[in-house]
């Protein structure tokens, strides 16, 4: 019988919506956020101090902050770990960032990654959910998707996981908001987070 998965979350690095929701006012609009220099700067940071860490596989957003932080921690990683791109632990949609892309958009910006999975619309699209003009994922929602994501991370085979996503997402899975490029270990023995 395998020990217990080790299972350490790490949050993308510095976006463009973080960086202009840092110095106030609304929404700014900015869907699907990439990384800023300070974030791939962040994600380079967090290479080195994670790169001893034997990591079988990389489960990442498909929110594209969270891919290029995957890429920059894990392109040239050791160990070589396989990534997957997982829908479950996408961020909370209550923002404009937390808006995707279509799958055959990630698939052409990023052909290195298998994105056949994916549905084409695989953020929350549901008409009269909007907020500000954008869609707003029910709290009921979001409240089962982390649940499903502790079950599918309990049902993976790996030894050692990399989940990378995002703030609020992992706030709610683990009970501590991360900084950009921060990072926890999951214990998925412990009782789920208090929301």
């Amino acid at each position: 019988m395998q020990d217990k998965t080790r299972i350490v979350c790490i949050r993308h690095g510095q976006s463009t919506f973080n960086a202009a929701h840092r110095h106030g006012g609304g929404d700014p609009g900015l869907l699907d956020a990439r990384l800023t220099e300070l974030g791939h700067a962040q994600a380079r940071a967090a290479r080195d101090r994670l790169r001893s860490v034997p990591f079988d596989l990389v489960v990442v957003s498909p929110l594209t902050r969270a891919i290029e932080t995957a890429a920059i921690l894990f392109g040239d990683h050791p160990r070589r770990p396989r990534v997957l791109v997982e829908v479950l632990h996408r961020e909370c949609q209550e923002s404009s960032c937390d808006v995707g892309r279509a799958a055959s958009e990630i698939a052409a910006e990023f052909p290195h990654l298998d994105v056949g999975h994916l549905p084409e619309v695989w953020w929350h699209a549901e008409p009269g959910c909007e907020v500000g003009g954008y869609p707003v994922e029910p709290r009921p929602l979001f409240d089962a998707r982390v649940a499903a994501f502790r079950d599918w991370l309990r049902a993976r085979p790996e030894a050692t996981i990399a989940v990378v996503g995002h703030g609020t997402f992992f706030y709610h899975l683990t009970g501590t908001f991360l900084e950009n490029c921060g990072s926890i270990e999951l214990d998925l023995e412990a009782a789920p987070a208090a929301a």
